[in-house]
């Protein structure tokens, strides 16, 4: 069987809003998303976010590089094909152990393999909603 194509890169706003009404599922390290793309082309993708609440910049580039290489690594074994997968960085997610993450990641693309997402976020009755 040959291996898996490398999974293509979200780089549109857009693609990481549409990501955001899909599956959701909490880890200690991060929040995936996960939401099949309808493209043909393109069997799956990714993309990695980290707010400015988690640290400087040192910190959340260095996050972002972590969860490149666990994603690169991962998604093709263990991704839903046809799907986006967005990566949101939770507090603490920088200094948890590589292995850990590995095993939260698995972890989490297998709740969503099986449609097993956590319930809906509650909003903050204070926001009015997204900033454009």
């Amino acid at each position: 069987m040959p291996p898996a194509p490398a999974p293509s890169v979200i780089r549109k706003r857009r693609d990481f809003l549409a990501a955001n009404k899909g599956l959701r599922v909490a880890r200690p390290g991060f929040v995936l998303l996960a939401r099949p793309n309808g493209l043909d082309d393109s069997p799956m993708r990714f993309g990695i976010t980290v707010t400015k609440k988690i640290g400087n910049a040192v910190v959340r580039n260095r996050m972002k590089r972590r969860f490149r290489e666990l994603l690169r690594a991962e998604l093709p074994v263990h991704g839903l094909a046809g799907h986006d997968h967005v990566l949101i960085g939770r507090d603490g997610g920088v200094e948890r152990d590589f292995t850990q993450l590995r095993e939260e990641l698995r972890a989490a693309l297998t709740r969503a393999r099986e449609g097993k997402g956590d319930p809906p976020r509650k909003r903050n009755p204070g926001r009015k909603g997204p900033k454009r």
